[in-house]
């Protein structure tokens, strides 16, 4: 199967709910206003109650109780209530997926967005743009998963899903990987084309034409979400650390306690990094 076949089946793509397309086209809008965008969201009970609980949970530590989902965005800002309300929406979208544990999954997919924040944030890069990178990284999985299955199955019989070789062994199989799938419904989303790009490189950012170093950063905050969710020993984590993606971003491995070199801050654990924002999984 040629990836735009993969991709040009309406019937299969999946079905994002009104506010979070709303919030998609925001990202090529100049027109959309905070207020627009908190209208769109009161007029969803579920959805304001969830974000308020987000909003409120200890990931933010905010000091005082935030009540309206106004409060919301001005304390959190138009850009993280969008990542939050976008994760919350592709959960929803992608929740019957054939062929993969969706617990792991979002649960490695937010992992990933959170680490990705704070390594960006310590290189002096946007954050938001990293979490929101690192959350729909993967999500061309989802898409093959629902379309192609049985080339899935045969595909993650012999390496699992989140294992590091997988878009490589994708290419082999297929002739794409997973980034360029999540690409392409980032395009089809009209997603700005530095995120489309910066997702279709996030598996291999050395390879890439054009170095991106949010791909590059998201490339890190999977590596280390994988080796959390896949319980990898130290030695593993040593063994498989992608140093020269680190390196093109200048970043020693001081983060990463198991290195143990640098003096670098190391990243807190990920159960902290994400504490309270598990609620985006449900």
């Amino acid at each position: 199967m040629e990836l735009k076949s993969l991709i040009d089946q309406p019937s299969k793509l999946p079905t994002i709910p009104k506010v979070t397309q709303k919030l998609i086209e925001s990202f090529s809008s100049e027109d959309t206003t905070v207020h627009d965008i908190g209208e769109q969201i009161a007029t969803d009970p579920a959805l304001s109650a969830k974000l308020l609980r987000l909003a409120n949970s200890a990931f933010f530590h905010v000091s005082r109780t935030i009540g309206t989902v106004d409060d919301a965005l001005r304390m959190l800002g138009f850009v993280m209530v969008r990542n939050l309300v976008l994760g919350n929406g592709m959960v929803a979208a992608f929740r019957n997926t054939p062929g993969l544990d969706m617990a792991q999954f979002w649960r490695y997919n937010l992992h990933t967005a959170c680490a990705s924040r704070w390594l960006a944030q310590r290189a002096d890069l946007n954050g938001d743009m990293a979490f929101t990178l690192g959350l729909l990284h993967a999500i061309g999985q989802l898409q093959m998963h629902v379309v192609i299955p049985a080339d899935m199955a045969k595909i993650d019989k012999d390496c699992k899903v989140l294992d590091g070789s997988r878009a490589q062994v994708e290419s082999t199989a297929l002739g794409f990987h997973y980034g360029e799938v999540s690409a392409e419904l980032a395009k089809i989303w009209n997603f700005p084309s530095p995120l489309t790009a910066a997702l279709r490189s996030i598996p291999d950012p050395l390879a890439a034409s054009e170095f991106s170093e949010a791909a590059a950063v998201v490339h890190l905050g999977a590596w280390a979400a994988r080796m959390e969710a896949l319980a990898c020993s130290e030695a593993d984590m040593v063994a498989s650390y992608p140093s020269d993606v680190a390196a093109r971003l200048g970043m020693d491995g001081g983060w990463i306690p198991a290195l143990k070199q640098g003096s670098s801050q190391p990243m807190p654990p990920l159960k902290e990094l994400t504490s309270g924002l598990e609620e985006m999984l449900h």
